[in-house]
């Protein structure tokens, strides 16, 4: 049975899981892990300042301990890409943060055997027109949707869209995207928390020194401040 574009109660969250994106350097891997990310992005986009290559990708993954998640992150990229990438590195997830069509991200999700992301890009101006509940029910087979601003070009430009604008009853599971940082990440969850059937965040410059250049300090910041707003919620 096809879901509605509707949902019913979303069932209770303890922990809001963190993905961490944009890796380049063995250190800044480590110390994400030891923050406690739960899953970690490589761009797999050339024109992107964070961009690595297949194998980059596939030796940073290797320092990842076991219930760490490697993901891949791709835009409008050729199946035999795809492919290679999801080859070198085991057990990863895909992430499609461009134009693609449900038929081409579940296509892809089959014949490589890994489940994936859809990235919704929403409009930083609140007259623009955007479903997230059509949105939602197209891609119904992606594991969760990414929210992420929409800005010129693809991928991540640091900016904040208006929270209060996304539908309350989304039937998906959601990651929040899109300029987070350790002070802002706690209110994204107060906010938003409730609007899917669960909400997990995504952080890529909100925790650098410099694009693909990550900060120790700010990555265990940015965890704390998860946690924070974690614990304002009752068990």
């Amino acid at each position: 049975m096809s879901p509605s574009n509707t949902s019913t109660s979303p069932a209770p969250q303890q922990r809001t899981r963190i993905k961490m994106c944009g890796f380049t350097r063995e250190a800044d891997v480590l110390a994400a892990c030891a923050a406690g990310a739960d899953a970690m992005g490589f761009v797999l986009y050339p024109p992107s300042p964070r961009s690595v290559s297949i194998d980059r990708a596939a030796e940073l993954a290797r320092l990842l301990p076991a219930f760490v998640t490697p993901v891949l992150l791709f835009v409008n990229e050729a199946p035999e890409r795809i492919a290679a990438a999801c080859a070198a590195v085991p057990g990863a997830m895909l992430q499609f943060h461009g134009d693609e069509t449900p038929e081409f991200c579940e296509a892809m999700s089959q014949s490589t055997g890994r489940q994936h992301l859809k990235a919704a890009r929403i409009p930083l101006s609140e007259a623009a027109d955007f479903d997230l509940l059509k949105f939602a029910l197209l891609h119904q087979q992606a594991q969760a949707l990414l929210l992420d601003a929409h800005v010129d070009g693809y991928g991540g430009g640091g900016k904040t869209f208006n929270w209060s604008l996304l539908p309350p009853n989304v039937n998906a599971h959601l990651v929040l995207s899109g300029g987070l940082t350790p002070a802002n990440v706690g209110d994204g969850i107060r906010a938003l928390r409730t609007h899917g059937l669960s909400l997990a965040v995504d952080v890529s410059s909100g925790i650098e020194a410099g694009k693909g250049l990550k900060d120790a300090d700010k990555m265990r910041q940015f965890v704390q401040a998860v946690r924070t707003a974690d614990n304002s919620f009752p068990l």
